[in-house]
């Protein structure tokens, strides 16, 4: 767990890390690199949670990468199949990392949100819902790693 006291905004106790795969922690299908290190550096402090419609085929790849089975999301209906994922895991226990329009729900409905700059771009609506804007996956893991960063950034 990674428990966060926020000035103005209170305690975030996060158990769950809730995050898109193709655009947030794979470019065209292939897992950017660095990206396996710091999930495994976060597995003993948070149930990391892989949400993906597989758009480039090699999601089974991509979870032996990981050591992680990742949750398929059938097409159409994306954004509220994941945002119904968030809700059903306790939205007040998670941090969702996304840059897509379907990653809009899970961001909004996540008691902390972060929006992943990427080399596939980020939907501005994606931006809107996010509680922080992270310069890439790595740096928005990093915020993790070093949660104080978090409080620096989310203070009222």
């Amino acid at each position: 767990m990674i428990e966060l006291e926020i000035p103005g905004r209170g305690v975030l106790r996060l158990q769950h890390l809730v995050t898109d795969v193709n655009g947030t922690l794979a470019v065209d299908g292939h897992l950017i690199d660095g990206v396996a290190k710091s999930l495994l550096g976060l597995s003993d402090r948070l149930q990391i949670h892989l949400l993906t419609a597989d758009t480039h085929g090699r999601q089974a790849m991509l979870d032996e990468q990981l050591g992680l089975q990742a949750v398929r999301i059938p097409p159409g209906g994306e954004a509220q199949a994941k945002g119904t994922y968030v809700r059903e895991l306790g939205a007040a226990q998670v941090v969702a990392l996304g840059q897509g329009i379907n990653d809009v729900d899970m961001l909004h409905e996540a008691a902390l949100g972060i929006c992943v700059l990427g080399p596939e771009g980020t939907a501005v609506e994606a931006l809107m819902a996010a509680d922080v804007v992270a310069p890439g996956v790595l740096d928005a893991l990093d915020l993790l790693c070093q949660p104080l960063r978090l409080v620096a950034t989310l203070r009222r």
